[in-house]
């Protein structure tokens, strides 16, 4: 199967589609009866007043968010052939993001994460637009406000705004105006904001909004480790694409080389700022499968013994329908 997707081929993404399904399947059939779909923060919900936390029934939310995946997974690798960052296109980014989008059943449905991934690739496109530009301003004035824009969707998005600090950098030479005009870029989506809570008579209520920042990061997260499994393949050949980046890492374009350093910033911002949510979910680490998706793509287009990079991929999926159809 790795091995088809290693082409730019167009048809690989009708490939990409049955896996999608087949990925999404057995979920489908045992939905619960309601599934809850929040895509503003308490505190943003003035602009989209009503209920509206159970408006798709569960088959209408679960095949939305496929959808979803499936243009994200399509965004991502024009995204990484645009850029080339694997040095020769193919389909692989695609398919690593349909994957690891499967990974546990709360990345099958409609989130705020998942909303937000579309809001992430758009931020790397400009991140990455931030390297070949001669001004970078406009850049990242916009990057501030995809930035809050994402903050009124899922707030632990607010912690990216460190990315565009990150690309800037690694990506140009140190300019005060640059970092500070994301700044400015990231208050004027809070000012409209602000304004809407004062003409409301609600502007000391304004101020509570980031009180979750103040949250400490827990010490202690009580999970059960059995449903965790699934992650034994993600993290051998996580490690894998690691060693394999490493090999070759020095022998790759500059520009390669600083884009694959901010998606691992990237990776550790937003695996890290899950703390700041009262209820632990797994959905916010869906954040983390774009940056993932690239390097699973690295080693696969690179990794030489097919017999074990496709038994490998193999157990992957097999390990993702399972865990579908078990808890523990």
């Amino acid at each position: 199967m790795i091995n088809v997707f290693r082409t730019y081929n167009p048809i690989n993404i009708l490939w990409l589609a049955i896996l999608l399904f087949l990925l999404r399947a057995g979920y489908a059939y045992n939905a619960p009866s309601k599934l809850e779909f929040t895509y503003l923060e308490p505190f943003a919900r003035m602009l989209a007043p009503g209920a509206y936390q159970y408006a798709f029934p569960p088959l209408v939310n679960i095949f939305l968010a496929g959808v979803l995946v499936f243009i994200q997974a399509l965004l991502v690798n024009r995204l990484v052939n645009q850029n080339n960052l694997l040095s020769k296109p193919s389909f692989l980014p695609a398919l690593m993001y349909i994957t690891l989008s499967g990974l546990f059943t709360p990345f099958l449905v409609l989130s705020p994460p998942l909303i937000c991934n579309f809001l992430l690739i758009w931020m790397l496109y400009k991140l990455f637009d931030l390297y070949k530009g001669d001004d970078a301003k406009s850049i990242t004035y916009d990057l501030g406000m995809i930035v809050a824009i994402g903050s009124l969707i899922y707030f632990p998005f607010i912690y990216l705004f460190l990315a565009i600090w990150a690309a800037l950098m690694l990506f140009r030479p140190f300019i005060w105006r640059e970092w500070i005009i994301g700044i400015m870029g990231y208050v004027t989506i809070y000012f409209f904001l602000a304004v809407g809570y004062y003409l409301s008579n609600n502007l000391p209520m304004f101020y509570t909004i980031w009180t979750p920042l103040t949250t400490r990061f827990p010490t202690h997260v009580t999970i059960n480790y059995n449903n965790y499994l699934v992650l034994i393949p993600v993290i051998i050949i996580a490690i894998l694409g690691v060693v394999r980046l490493r090999q070759i890492f020095f022998r790759s374009y500059v520009q390669v080389r600083k884009s694959f350093q901010l998606l691992f910033i990237i990776f550790i911002i937003t695996g890290l700022s899950f703390y700041i949510k009262a209820e632990f979910s797994l959905t916010h680490f869906l954040l983390c499968v774009i940056p993932l998706s690239v390097l699973f793509a690295y080693y696969f287009l690179y990794a030489t013994a097919r017999w074990f990079y496709e038994t490998m991929f193999v157990i992957l999926l097999v390990s993702i329908v399972y865990f579908q159809f078990n808890t523990f």
